[in-house]
């Protein structure tokens, strides 16, 4: 036995000092899985990363930038840029949070009586009556009940709660549909382009083939089905099965918004080549124009008459977006038809890897999402009051400048969603940027608008061997602070350049940003015309 004194060591534990200082490390950028080494996430990439360095010095170097504050228009993160939560979700969030809450007298003045009621019922279908256990893997039966329940007065049709599996927000369930799909790198995923980089960092890491298809700009971004015939057979005669088919709708990062006569379209693709359709609609809520509107694609498939077994399809949600934007709570689902039970179990069980596949918390307020206060409940009104105000709060941001010209007639001229008057003001803005064209954005929360370069700016970008787009989205940070996602991020049409930017800052801000970006891109036109 080794004394007290002294540390036991072996004779093969015994390491010559000289020997390790000369051993490479065992961990290096070059021995690291090349699967992470490849993928990238742009929207938190490498313009973020300089912005938070900028941050840094602007509270240690005042007056050292030419601006004193960073503009993050590059994420839809709601919250983080002044939107406020829904007191009902927020109230039964405490409740659950605390039952002890429940009991004490003064809380029937503090909280409104249907989320008392809805926090007591949801603590009755939660085992231990407490956000603090782990619950099923699937999510808490009671809470999947209420999904079911919201899915079916959404759609019309009838919603199982077994076909559904309460997520950590959206991201968990794109990785597990990845891992269920993706046998090797002869495994394809028909994605579009743009897409939001999840999907191709997704298929990366999970060791598959992204097969792209692109989106048409000179329609609104629309989305062509010989276009998908094009590239599913290109795959196939390179050797690679390609297994599902995603489509973001409302788009993302492009705002366009699905027909239904496309959807259906979509639907029957899927059907007659033997696809799994991947349907993100986390923007569900988020739908801007009057001549659209959003409809599931379970809901399409429905009025179809296709049944649960006639296509396979995986539907997303999240309650990162909407108008209640709670990113930070993590809470989602995915709807699972179309396959057999012994396919779910497989689902199931790598769900159980995480002994619970989302946090308690998240799995309430997307029920809540899908249930929030109706026609009648003592929260209705001030409910139907914040989210209306949400929307109002993005109307007052079209009073921003363009050229010097206060966009305020657009409040008078129209009488369409609220939400509209901000994204057509930016449009507008963008729009008459020497050198930038704008599609209409009828959805989700951004823009992205095409960047016409002149060729001087382009060798530029090619000197510091960086995408024109960064160069610009990079320049644009340095001499603003505003920060956006360079659209090669996203993928785009070869020798295409974009930006894409949120619709989100306070109303207060959109002033400045506009004629920020107004004053750069004329400086930056300037220095680099042709």
């Amino acid at each position: 036995m080794p004394s007290a004194s002294r540390p036991y060591s072996s004779p093969a534990a015994v390491i010559d000092s000289d020997a390790m200082d000369s051993a490479a490390p065992a961990v290096t950028v070059e021995s690291i899985n090349p699967k992470v080494l490849g993928c990238e996430y742009a929207v938190l990439g490498e313009i973020v990363s300089h912005s938070q360095r900028l941050q840094h010095e602007l509270q240690n170097k005042p007056g050292f930038h030419p601006f004193n504050e960073i503009l993050y228009f590059n994420v839809g993160n709601p919250q983080s840029l002044g939107q406020k939560a829904i007191t009902f979700f927020r109230e039964v969030l405490v409740l659950c949070d605390h039952p002890p809450l429940l009991d004490k007298s003064e809380t029937r003045a503090l909280f409104s009586g249907d989320a008392i009621a809805r926090a007591r019922h949801i603590l009755d279908v939660i085992p231990g009556r407490t956000t603090g256990a782990y619950s099923d893997s699937l999510g808490v039966k009671g809470l999947r009940d209420a999904v079911a329940a919201g899915i079916a007065s959404r759609d019309g049709f009838p919603a199982n709660p077994d076909d559904i599996f309460l997520t950590d927000g959206a991201t968990p369930a794109v990785h597990i549909i990845m891992q269920l799909l993706i046998r090797s790198e002869k495994d394809g995923i028909l994605c579009p382009i743009p897409q939001y980089p999840l999907y191709s960092a997704s298929i990366f890491l999970h060791g598959g083939s992204l097969v792209p298809y692109y989106l048409d700009e000179s329609t609104g971004w629309g989305l062509e089905i010989a276009e998908l015939k094009k590239q599913l057979d290109e795959a196939r005669s390179k050797g690679i099965t390609v297994r599902a088919l995603v489509v973001i709708n409302p788009g993302n990062p492009t705002g366009q918004v699905l027909a239904k006569e496309n959807q259906k379209q979509i639907v029957d693709f899927c059907k007659s080549e033997g696809l799994v359709l991947l349907a993100d609609e986390v923007y569900q809520d988020n739908v801007y124009v009057d001549d659209k509107k959003f409809n599931s694609f379970k809901k399409i498939a429905r009025s179809m008459g296709y049944e649960d077994a006639d296509l396979l399809l995986v539907s997303i949600q999240s309650v990162s977006k909407g108008y209640y934007g709670e990113c930070g709570k993590r809470g989602g689902y995915m709807e699972v038809t179309g396959f057999s039970d012994e396919v779910k179990e497989q689902i199931r069980k790598v769900a159980t890897v995480n002994l619970c596949f989302s946090n308690i918390s998240g799995q309430i307020l997307v029920s809540l999402v899908m249930n929030p206060p109706k026609i009648g409940d003592e929260s209705y009104e001030s409910f139907n009051a914040e989210k209306q105000g949400i929307l109002s709060s993005l109307a007052r941001r079209a009073k921003v400048y363009h050229h010097s010209i206060i966009i305020t007639s657009l409040l008078s001229r129209f009488c369409v969603r609220l939400c509209w008057f901000i994204i057509q003001a930016l449009e507008d803005a963008f729009n008459g940027l020497e050198g930038v064209t704008c599609n209409k954005a009828e959805g989700a929360m951004y823009l992205f608008p095409r960047l016409h370069l002149p060729q001087k700016a382009i060798e530029a970008a090619k000197v510091i061997n960086s995408a024109p787009d960064v160069f610009y989205a990079r320049r644009l940070l340095d001499a603003t602070g505003i920060v956006v996602v360079p659209g090669s991020g996203f993928g785009q049409v070869p020798g295409t350049w974009h930006i894409r930017c949120t619709i989100l800052p306070q109303e207060e801000k959109i002033p400045g940003i506009i004629s920020r970006l107004h004053a750069f891109h004329e400086a930056f036109m300037q220095q680099f015309r042709d």
